[in-house]
């Protein structure tokens, strides 16, 4: 560190520091721990890196590997969230700049659309308008610079960002963009002819498409959130939270995955917004008058999300649990000591494939919980999958009926399925 300071004058924490104090030492220090960690992990696929006490028993080894992969993991989340929150607290300058350059971008279009015609009010107000949206967000950035800046009413409760609330925060951002273009305008009116043309502009006749999506999109961003909730709560859903949120999270489901919901919400919104904005730039002594067929559509779109929503999740179950056969063992009952392998769904919530996520997985067997292992292969985990997983039965279980019982990562327990444990 001294060096580091010598040669280029910067702070304890500039440049490749991977204390996770800074940005930039957050970032380094967390791809460093994930560089490591998937070397070990393939070194122990490959059968490399096994000390010698425990490399003659299968079961001593594995339960080593898991250790070692569980604690390399632990650290790798330790760096990711030290990352997504330095992340955060300097995504409020990201969202500042942006914001501020669409207002230059207008400037230059006006500018630009102004030749041959002149400059008139409605530029002046739409200009005016604009700066003030752009400083209200600047100020609500600085605000809440450690959770996001700008960003931060549309980030969930799960640290990705929430495509209800996104796309109910552009709606309400731009009506408050047209009203302020309507007040603009109305502040430079000359004679009340004019004035009273701009107080009718506000009536409902002219806006009532927009106002009608405006309510729908807002009463989704609120159901949406009550409806996740109560499933969470009800063990309906499995939610992890995510290191830090991505603009993929709009898009995609918890697991990265495209969601059709979601895509076919966004894209509908985005084009119904486009052509709104248009409207207000024609006519911008009126509420952009939205078609209401154009408006039907952006409300089909919204209850398909809904839907989404509601048909989303389900609980974690136990179909069947079986004694694990290596080839060669005989046909047995199960023991103390055996291996048995849990057949189900849901074992691996969406955004839980992380070693660190699985490492959590917990099974009870009886009254002893006992822990998953992981076994590393090439590229990832054979155990445990989202459809099975293997553990030991410890010594401690009592002979007898027992139940077994698979808990996930997000804390949702699956139904008790019933086995006989032999002596």
């Amino acid at each position: 560190m001294a060096v580091q300071e010598a040669r280029g004058g910067v702070g304890a924490h500039g440049g490749g520091c991977t204390c996770g104090d800074c940005p930039h030492g957050a970032r380094a220090g967390h791809r460093q721990a994930v560089a490591a960690f998937l070397l070990k992990r393939d070194e122990f696929a490959a059968g490399r890196g096994l000390p010698v006490a425990v490399a003659h028993s299968a079961s001593a080894s594995r339960q080593w590997v898991s250790e070692e992969l569980t604690q390399s993991a632990e650290l790798v989340a330790e760096r990711g969230r030290a990352e997504g929150e330095a992340w955060l607290a300097r995504l409020w300058r990201w969202t500042a700049y942006t914001v501020w350059s669409a207002v230059v971008l207008l400037l230059l279009v006006q500018a630009l659309t102004a030749v041959g015609e002149g400059w008139s009010s409605a530029r002046t107000a739409g200009l005016l308008a604009a700066v003030l949206v752009a400083g209200a967000l600047t100020a609500a950035s600085w605000l809440h610079r450690g959770r996001g800046g700008a960003l931060a009413p549309v980030i969930g409760e799960d640290n990705r960002l929430s495509t209800s609330r996104a796309v109910a925060a552009g709606w309400v951002l731009f009506v408050a963009y047209a009203v302020l273009v309507l007040a603009g305008r109305l502040a430079a009116a000359s004679n009340h002819t004019e004035r009273d043309a701009l107080i009718s502009g506000l009536d409902l006749a002219h806006g009532a498409g927009v106002v009608t999506v405006l309510a729908v999109v807002c009463g989704i961003a609120v159901l949406v959130r009550r409806v996740v909730g109560l499933r969470v709560l009800g063990q309906r859903i499995q939610k992890v939270r995510a290191d830090r949120p991505r603009a993929a999270d709009l898009l995609t489901d918890d697991s990265g995955r495209g969601a059709f919901t979601d895509i076919q919400y966004v894209v509908i919104s985005a084009v119904a917004l486009a052509f709104a904005a248009v409207r207000l730039a024609r006519r911008p002594d009126q509420l952009p008058d939205l078609p209401w067929g154009l408006a039907v559509v952006v409300l089909v779109s919204a209850a398909t999300y809904l839907a989404g929503k509601y048909a989303d999740g389900g609980r974690p179950v136990v179909l069947s649990v079986v004694r694990a056969r290596e080839a060669g063992d005989l046909d047995a009952p199960i023991r103390t000591g055996d291996d048995i392998e849990i057949r189900g769904a849901g074992f691996v919530p969406p955004g839980a494939q992380g070693a660190d996520r699985l490492a959590r997985m917990r099974v009870r067997i009886g009254a002893v919980n006992v822990h998953v292992p992981l076994v590393p292969v090439t590229g990832g985990f054979s155990n445990p999958t989202d459809t099975a997983l293997t553990v030991p039965v410890p010594a401690d279980v009592e002979p007898g009926r027992v139940e077994v019982q698979v808990v996930t990562a997000a804390g949702v327990e699956t139904n008790r399925y019933t086995i006989d444990v032999t002596e």
